[in-house]
């Protein structure tokens, strides 16, 4: 090396000791955690609304579309969990034990 070039020193503050944490964790800003009601786990949801709802729209039909489902679902104010169940699903026809099964449901 010439005297000329510029030397860099890379061992500066906590950097120079290997163990060390760059930062202190303890200076971190918290944040407090908020969850709603709906992205709560969903074991104890009661599909019996939906199934109520699955009876009525099947009766006399085969296939039933995802959009008329989650019309129908709507307009009879299923809770929020339920719904968001059916939106999930791909577009397309469904018979009663296709929607069931994908849902989660009580039916057939």
């Amino acid at each position: 090396m010439s005297d000329d070039a510029p030397v860099r020193d890379t061992t500066v503050g906590a950097a120079a000791e290997p163990d060390a944490p760059a930062v202190d964790p303890s200076d971190l800003p918290t944040a407090e955690i908020w969850v709603a009601e709906d992205d709560l786990p969903d074991e104890d949801l009661d599909t019996r609304p939906l199934d109520e709802l699955l009876d009525d729209l099947y009766h006399g039909q085969e296939r039933i579309s995802q959009a008329d489902i989650y019309r129908r679902a709507v307009a009879a104010e299923l809770p929020s969990q339920l719904l968001s169940r059916l939106s999930a699903l791909p577009q397309g026809e469904y018979s009663v034990d296709e929607v069931t099964d994908l849902l989660g449901g009580a039916q057939p």
